[in-house]
């Protein structure tokens, strides 16, 4: 049985996995080389220079009083001011806490209280919102407020709220004379990265500084990166994607990073040309976006060779690559608790919709019944447990929850809540969320696998699908798709596209089109919300014809 055998770190010495050792690493050694690209800034940091603006973010939050384990709370887009802020608590030895934009109220208020960060650097449009949870963001002593346009008014209106606020370029005027920085270790913790809270409230992952560098040298492997390849990102910083599986792994390779605000499918292809891009990440529906984009005499006209998907639109694949002239795709199983245990081959042809192979060397996986925590047959669909086999490869648990913490440990394996199935060759493949899991008439079904094939339609541009519960078959479900299309679909045409791409038993028998899907602040879709609303008078029934 086959399992994953390219992952050799950088930097073999794991009392290195750093982010200061990195960086001031490649600053001693290529000191000009470009580290960061933000094109609509128009702005290029040196390796050197950041390790020069993080050293100085690091001695100002000191300055200000900022002792090693403070947490910084970052609430911003994607800028030169989170990147530099985000290096500057790995080289001080605070702990970045990076809060989705979309965040406020309850949500926000909750992360606060969760990890009670003392320091916060935020875009000026984010002011109020603090205000407006001002019992819970006390914790906060000093702000410092990236311009966006009303940098001023937003510093008075925490300074009126009796707050200490002043602009973020106080952060930036350099590192005191003699400054001295601490030694951060790989066991000290370096970020808390807070969970969508589909199901519940949103839990703070707890991530050491072992464990952001495993992640960022799995990346590497996987993209086969190198001093000379550029890594493009677009999806936001307050996330993992772009963070410890785009930056991080560029700055171990000592690589470029091309950073830009948002995602643009219709402009993504001259992104690409534009700034020399050999590797990307896409995540969700992007590939799909992309795919649906009028194609281009120039589409091919990049140097892009990889682009890491999660999940990968097996459906398009092979026209994708053509198209774009891509040498290959790789995929990961993983989570932000776990690093990524399950990896695929860079360049290799893998069973369709095959995640990847065990990293054996570095993590214990296992399929087990959920109930039971005993292992199931090879072949068969079982929960996913992890343990890792080095130390800080994994998170220290849930920031502030230690009930959540346990529970997620049982029997000292991190239980992921995620259905897979492994073939004899030792592929896995992801099947759904247990919670999201459907059984209809004595069929297990995915509603991953029934929503990726809803996405090849071209007028479909999200789907969530989910289980109602059927009329007359206790225990049961029924399959109802939730569309959201860009022109006036007839639910025949769904209906129709399934055959051949859906098992008769998975195709859905509900259909109702919808402006929007619900979703978390971190774009995850809320299928609570959608099994709530169950078949309402606006849904197309198939037994029935059309409306229900």
């Amino acid at each position: 049985m086959r399992t994953y055998t390219d992952l050799v770190p950088v930097f073999p010495d794991q009392e290195d996995w750093t982010l200061a050792t990195a960086l001031r690493h490649h600053a001693a050694r290529r000191p000009d080389a470009i580290l960061f690209d933000l094109p609509e800034e128009g702005a290029r940091f040196a390796y050197a220079e950041a390790l020069a603006q993080a050293e100085s973010v690091a001695d100002r939050l000191a300055e200000a009083g900022a002792a090693p384990g403070d947490r910084v709370l970052v609430m911003a887009a994607n800028s030169s001011q989170f990147l530099r802020t985000w290096l500057g608590t790995g080289v001080g030895g605070t702990v970045e806490v990076p809060v989705n934009t979309a965040y406020e109220g309850v949500f926000l208020s909750h992360q606060l209280q969760v990890a009670g960060p003392r320091w916060a650097v935020i875009d000026d449009v984010h002011a109020m919102k603090f205000l407006a949870v001002a019992d819970a963001a006390r914790v906060v002593e000093h702000f410092w407020v990236i311009d966006t346009g009303s940098r001023d008014h937003a510093i008075d209106v925490l300074r009126t709220a009796g707050w200490a606020a002043g602009p973020w370029e106080d952060l930036a005027r350099g590192a005191r004379p003699g400054a001295r920085f601490p030694d951060v270790r790989p066991h000290h913790l370096a970020s808390i990265f807070f969970t969508s809270g589909t199901t519940g409230p949103s839990k703070g992952v707890a991530m050491p500084h072992g464990q952001m560098f495993f992640f960022g040298e799995e990346v590497v492997s996987l993209q086969r990166l190198t001093a000379e390849d550029v890594y493009f990102t677009c999806t936001p910083l307050f996330h993992g994607n772009a963070q410890f599986m785009a930056v991080y792994p560029a700055l171990i390779a000592g690589a470029r990073v091309v950073c830009r605000p948002r995602f643009s499918a219709s402009r993504w292809a001259e992104h690409l040309r534009v700034s020399g891009v050999t590797v990307t990440n896409l995540i969700g529906v992007m590939m799909d976006f992309i795919w649906k984009q009028p194609p281009r005499p120039d589409d091919a006209d990049n140097r892009l060779r990889s682009v890491f998907a999660a999940p990968t639109a097996s459906s398009i694949l092979a026209g994708f690559k053509e198209r774009f002239g891509i040498e290959a795709f790789v995929e990961v199983f993983g989570l932000t608790e776990t690093s990524a245990p399950i990896l695929a081959p860079y360049g290799e042809d893998r069973p369709a919709g095959a995640a990847g192979l065990q990293a054996a060397d570095w993590f214990d996986v296992r399929l087990v019944d959920p109930e039971t925590d005993r292992e199931v047959p090879v072949g068969e669909i079982g929960e996913l447990v992890v343990r890792p086999r080095h130390p800080w490869t994994c998170s220290l648990g849930y920031y502030g929850m230690p009930e959540k913490t346990a529970e997620a440990w049982r029997n000292l394996w991190f239980h992921t809540g995620d259905a897979l199935r492994k073939d004899a060759d030792g592929w896995f493949y992801f099947v759904d969320r247990y919670k999201d899991a459907l059984r209809r008439r004595g069929e297990n079904i995915s509603s991953y696998e029934v929503e990726q094939a809803l996405l090849g339609h071209d007028a479909v541009v999200e789907c969530a699908v989910i289980g109602v519960a059927a009329e007359s078959e206790a225990g049961e479900d029924e399959v109802m798709a939730y569309l959201v299309t860009n022109r006036e679909v007839d639910p025949r045409e769904i209906w129709d596209w399934c055959t051949g791409r859906v098992p008769a038993f998975a195709v859905p028998r509900f259909v109702r089109v919808v402006d929007a899907l619900p979703k978390t602040p971190s774009e995850r879709v809320q299928k609570a919300q959608l099994r709530a609303l169950g078949v309402t008078e606006d849904t197309h029934d198939r037994l029935a014809g059309v409306g229900v």
